[in-house]
């Protein structure tokens, strides 16, 4: 029920009328909680506002993980990002794109692109491989040291072996040579579309995890990291020189503050987690 359609809404403490309909992440953005934080920043903030003459309170949690905003209401919808020097093509790429009702902005250069980039932004990036100034595999690479999630197609007027192998390598989910197929081309953004929908669930669910992890004591980790070796409470307690009573009493808080029921499910976690340390999931602080 939308607050405004029934009844005063009267504001409190500062927050604007229409905050209770935005999003946790506009309202951080509306009050100017903004930038990269750690991982353990949390804020709650509480909206009180009047309906009807009773008093309501929303509390709302705003955690900015150093990473995209996740949530399903994010407010950058997915696009299509065109990147080329050849306005003639980029023109028709968006005509071609918008054709399939998916919204497009073009870049004239990679430069440009990154002026506006933000690691929120959903959606794909289609980009030339050579350009005046920055190619289209140095903007791989860059795009990829800040861990940009956006999947990437590489186009190219050049059958250049090597570099497809390079774009390959860094990432692109597709090497296309021009001129193609309409509809080859508009498979490879769908595909694009859904490659970001899928890792972008994905890093919510290892992001859940994480989240579960933090909340483990320094001593809790240690003992973690022995229960997924497979050493009993009293080899732990042995190893770790203390009571068997104690690593029973740390094993029981593990299993509670990571939500599992059981060893194997904690295993499938430990690899999560494991495996966010290889690929750098948890991103590190921005310029």
């Amino acid at each position: 029920m939308d607050a405004t359609e029934h009844g005063t809404l009267k504001r409190s403490g500062g927050i604007s009328p229409n905050a209770r309909k935005l999003s946790v992440a506009k309202v951080a953005m509306q009050h100017k909680i903004t930038g990269y934080v750690s991982r353990s920043f949390q804020m709650q903030l509480v909206l009180t506002y009047v309906i009807d003459g009773k008093m309501m309170m929303d509390t709302l949690l705003i955690s900015d993980r150093n990473h995209p905003d996740m949530s399903p209401d994010s407010e950058f919808p997915p696009t299509v990002f065109v990147i080329d020097d050849d306005m003639g093509f980029a023109e028709s790429a968006k005509y071609l794109i918008e054709s399939i009702h998916k919204p497009v902005v073009v870049f004239p250069s990679a430069d440009e692109y990154l002026a506006q980039f933000d690691p929120r932004q959903t959606g794909c990036i289609v980009s030339d491989v050579r350009m005046p100034g920055m190619s289209g595999l140095e903007l791989q690479e860059i795009l990829r040291e800040r861990n940009c999630l956006l999947p990437i197609i590489i186009v190219s007027a050049f059958g250049d072996v090597p570099i497809a192998v390079r774009a390959m390598k860094a990432g692109a989910i597709h090497v296309l040579k021009k001129p193609f197929d309409d509809n080859d081309f508009l498979e490879l953004i769908q595909k694009g579309l859904s490659e970001d929908a899928r890792r972008r669930e994905e890093f919510r669910s290892q992001q859940v995890v994480l989240d579960r992890y933090d909340r483990l004591t320094d001593r809790e980790r240690e003992v973690f990291e022995e229960v997924i070796e497979g050493l009993s409470s009293k080899e732990i307690g042995q190893r770790l020189s203390v009571s068997f009573k104690t690593i029973e009493a740390h094993r029981a808080k593990i299993m509670k503050k990571m939500e599992a029921d059981s060893i194997p499910q904690l295993l499938r976690m430990w690899f999560t987690i494991q495996q966010c340390r290889v690929t750098k999931t948890i991103l590190p602080p921005q310029p």
